[in-house]
């Protein structure tokens, strides 16, 4: 199994950056493809971006601002998110790609998630 807990969310006005952290446990996690999620209050949860081998994929509605790396001498994917807006308001969840899963973009198709990291963007 994969134990992920996000943090880095809080409250910031637009405009404004955060890097949110998914620090992971488990041996094979360097392995697995990994993507950001987000849900915010009354809607379904919605794809950010994922990451899986050398290949990034981001959601419209953010890409240009939002970037996905990982370190896996630490463990940890991030998720640099700037430019932010009101409607990037809501929880972040990070997420493990399940194993031979072809494509990215949908949350049944990812098996361990973390708690989620809230992120509040001010007008």
């Amino acid at each position: 199994q994969v134990q992920l807990v996000e943090s880095g969310g809080g409250l910031v006005q637009a405009g404004g950056s955060l890097r949110l952290s998914c620090a992971a446990s488990g041996r094979a996690f360097s392995t697995r493809g990994c993507g950001w999620f987000r849900q915010a209050l009354g809607k379904e949860r919605e794809f950010v971006g994922a990451i899986r081998g050398s290949s990034r994929y981001y959601a419209d509605s953010v890409k240009g601002r939002f970037t996905i790396s990982r370190d896996n001498a630490r463990d940890t994917v991030y998720l640099q998110m700037n430019s932010l807006k009101p409607e990037d308001t809501a929880v972040y969840y990070c997420a493990t790609l399940r194993l031979g899963s072809l494509i990215v973009t949908m949350p049944g198709l990812y098996d361990y998630w973390g708690q989620g990291t809230q992120v509040t963007i001010s007008s």
